[in-house]
């Protein structure tokens, strides 16, 4: 509980430590004011926090403890030194979520919970706590899969757990890094300019740059899609453009209405620079 409750405290310090930058170093321009967004995303990231403290924790701590006591799934198959094995379970935890991301994407039952993610027409650090919780619980169901076959110890879960949390609220950030530095570090990690690509109102790119932590991943499946100094940008989806659409209630409901098509707009977009 103790080191459960440090990991709290490192990932809220590192939220903060972002959203202090994006003030001073924006990369894109603010279409909604970030107060009003920051109090939606916070407030829907309240609900899904409090259905995973009630759903993934219990049946994830169990799971992991029972895997490793019984010395199953894949990793449990080969003995190697504690650091290695923290090693290889981010590595594989990682790419077992990109495929997870990829079908949330592919499969429209998983895409009306997940297209709430995207419906944000700016993007910032809140914007990685910004998920419906209809999606964080049926993705529970895919957690226990990668502890189970993988082999996932609880203090390598929660390592992960970190790990995946400093990561998504990075490269969500509104942070405007030097470019050269930038580019150095995309060749591991997934960096703000890279995702925010994946958050394009243009089809095509949107389906590309799904890697949550390491940027291997798309390299490998040739979903990578590269990035300039000012590369042009419109974040969000073409068929959620109006600020009533994209309120707290709506995002809510949003999953079990009727859905528009997704990529369908009528008006005229204009491509933003990434320069704030």
């Amino acid at each position: 509980m103790k080191v459960r409750s440090m990991v709290g405290l490192s990932v809220t310090a590192w939220f903060l430590v972002l959203f202090l930058t994006e003030a001073k170093r924006p990369l894109r321009r603010n279409i909604e004011p970030k107060s009003r967004r920051l109090a939606k995303n916070m407030a829907i990231a309240g609900l899904t926090g409090l259905l995973l403290q009630c759903i993934e924790i219990p049946l994830t701590a169990p799971l992991s403890r029972r895997v490793e006591r019984k010395r199953l799934g894949l990793l449990n198959q080969v003995r190697m030194p504690f650091f290695a094995r923290l090693v290889a379970s981010i590595v594989l935890l990682d790419y077992t979520l990109y495929i997870w991301h990829v079908i949330n994407h592919k499969i429209p039952a998983l895409w009306r919970f997940h297209v709430v993610h995207h419906i944000d027409l700016d993007l910032d650090a809140s914007t990685a706590l910004r998920f419906h919780f209809g999606e964080m619980g049926i993705s529970v169901f895919w957690r226990l899969m990668q502890i189970r076959l993988l082999g996932i110890a609880p203090i390598h879960l929660l390592a992960w757990q970190a790990f995946l949390m400093g990561c998504i609220m990075f490269h969500h950030s509104n942070v405007r890094l030097p470019f050269a530095f930038e580019k150095r570090l995309n060749h591991l990690l997934v960096t703000p300019r890279m995702h925010g690509i994946h958050h394009s109102v243009i089809e095509a790119e949107t389906n590309s740059n799904w890697s949550s932590g390491l940027t291997v991943w798309d390299k490998i499946h040739g979903t990578y899609r590269d990035f300039n100094e000012h590369t042009p940008v419109v974040i969000g989806v073409p068929a959620y453009r109006d600020k009533d659409e994209v309120s707290l209630v709506s995002m809510i409901k949003l999953p079990f209405e009727p859905q528009k098509s997704t990529w369908e707009y009528t008006g005229e977009l204009k491509k933003v620079d990434y320069e704030a």
